[in-house]
């Protein structure tokens, strides 16, 4: 027998996202239900990565006690007030293992009383006026409002190589080596999930080659930790030292059968598109995942953008075409993608965090949490130095999500923390954070083209720590902004530090509070 339940948020997903969203819900006393098609949370992580070893640090020791430093080198912890339970207490392995991450969601649920609904897959969301959620079972629910935290759920499958059905999708390959025993294997990809593959067949396999058509690019030059991370890239160096294995800069154009070989033809980038057919004995694909829109009906399909992988999304996380439709987690990255950590729970976290006070604000009448400066320069110089110096939100969403002075016309300050510097913007237009003359945004950033600079090169001049200037700051380092209704009026970069502590009073405190003072005018501050 079928069932009918109303909600006014339904969370789709018991994934990291879904729960994070569920704390949330259920601190807020909101009317919600979760529901995630495993039999229990984080069903994902039962199966990916392939090779079990996550790449999202884990750092239990760290010198700190303070538990807000410590979410820094946490990548996995859920946010609470409580700060229980944390990720940290279920393994010293730097890397875990992908199932002490199913245990912990599992538990994370059972402490916080999660409503969440296992076995339930849903297969088709309507609106024929407010959503209407079925499941596989004929069970319907409806929700005035829904958010979707499925993460990137189904392959990603290029459409313009010819034959790819031919090639063994990363989900479903064999991960024991010892299937591929003297074999000669393509892998078409290069990403992590690809290099993990290769990594884990460089004693088995008698050849390997990684294929894609575009420059490979490294986390820890980029800072984008989505590119390849040095835990995966063992397999360079058997590359680079001629131990038969390659690295193939060209774009498959083509898979057939050759008996019970596969001949493919690839097209190299570097030599005038030469297109060269190599044997084979397999073929694996590694091209990532992509969001599954199939189950929304015609009238509330959400707009997909990035080659239709990701729901295209306003700055506060809704579709852009289906009011009432938001997202949270991993696919959320569309807004700052390859550049921030919306992609990564250690970014999501404090987005779903951000949604959730957008939606009480916007539906609740409950105001962004935020508190008064006294209206001095000095008190706003030491409110921006005491966060810079402790926060991990703005630490981990870096260049995304800032702390904002709000600069009332009668010259008070209001200080409001971790809004996404989009949703800032609209926002104080919007008049959602009452009457506001100018603001400021305070983020973490990466100086100009720091992903074009080897960090390594010790030829590339780094900024003397003792420049008070840090406008040519590479590493990551405050940055504050002064905008008038969205335009910029100023900005001023804290100089980067080493142990990343932004508190010497002649290199940070004392410039910081030279531009504050010229950008908070006397008459506002009340300072002579």
């Amino acid at each position: 027998m079928t069932e009918e339940r109303s909600v006014e948020y339904l969370v789709v997903g018991g994934g990291p996202a879904g729960l994070q969203m569920g704390y949330f819900l259920e601190q807020a006393g909101r009317d919600y239900l979760i529901v995630e098609g495993g039999a229990a949370p984080g069903a994902f992580f039962a199966r990916f990565p392939r090779h079990r070893k996550l790449i999202s640090i884990n750092k239990v020791h760290t010198g700190w006690d303070d538990p807000e430093l410590r979410l820094r080198t946490d990548w996995n912890s859920l946010l609470t007030t409580e700060f229980s339970p944390l990720f940290t207490g279920y393994t010293p392995r730097y890397f875990p293992d992908a199932e002490d991450m199913v245990r912990y969601l599992a538990d994370f649920a059972t402490e916080h009383k999660l409503r969440i609904r296992h076995n339930t897959r849903i297969t088709r969301i309507s609106r024929p006026d407010g959503f209407v959620a079925t499941d596989s079972d004929g069970n319907t629910y409806r929700a005035e409002r829904i958010i979707m935290a499925t993460g990137v759920s189904r392959p990603h499958i290029p459409a313009d190589i010819d034959g790819v059905e031919l090639a063994e999708p990363y989900g479903e390959v064999s991960t024991d080596p010892a299937d591929f025993v003297g074999q000669k294997v393509l892998i078409i990809g290069r990403g992590n999930s690809a290099f993990e593959t290769a990594d884990s067949l460089i004693e088995t396999a008698a050849v390997i080659h990684l294929a894609g058509p575009r420059p490979l690019r490294f986390a820890w030059q980029t800072h984008f930790v989505g590119h390849l991370r040095a835990v995966n890239n063992n397999f360079l160096d058997t590359y680079q030292l001629k131990s038969q294995n390659a690295l193939l800069d060209g774009r498959i154009v083509s898979i057939r059968r050759d008996g019970e070989k596969f001949l493919v033809r690839v097209g190299f980038v570097r030599v005038n598109e030469v297109v060269k057919e190599i044997s084979y004995d397999r073929v694996i694909l590694a091209t990532g995942f992509r969001f599954d829109a199939s189950i929304f009906d015609q009238e509330c399909r959400p707009e997909l953008t990035i080659s239709d992988r990701f729901p295209a999304q306003t700055d506060a996380w809704e579709s852009v075409n289906v009011p009432g439709l938001h997202f949270a987690g991993t696919i959320t990255q569309v807004r700052d993608f390859k550049k921030s950590t919306s992609g990564f729970i250690h970014g999501f976290r404090y987005g779903v965090r951000a949604l959730h006070r957008i939606l009480e604000q916007r539906h609740h009448e409950r105001p962004w949490p935020s508190h008064d400066l006294s209206p001095t320069t000095e008190a706003a110089t030491d409110a921006i130095i005491e966060r810079v110096n402790r926060t991990s939100a703005l630490w981990q969403l870096f260049g995304f999500l800032g702390d904002a002075v709000l600069i009332r016309p009668d010259g008070r300050l209001r200080f409001a923390e971790e809004v996404p510097v989009a949703h800032l913007h609209t926002a104080v237009a919007g008049g959602e954070f009452g009457p506001v003359d100018s603001y400021l945004s305070v983020t973490l950033e990466y100086g100009l083209d720091h992903d074009q600079v080897d960090p390594f090169d010790i030829k590339i001049d780094r900024m003397s720590q003792q420049d008070t200037s840090g406008l040519d700051a590479r590493y990551l380092h405050p940055v504050v902004r002064h905008f008038r209704a969205g335009e910029l009026l100023a900005e001023h970069h804290i100089t980067e530090n080493l142990e990343n502590e932004w508190d010497s009073e002649a290199v940070h405190r004392a410039p910081l509070r030279e531009f504050l003072r010229r950008q908070l005018a006397p008459a506002q501050v009340g300072m002579p």
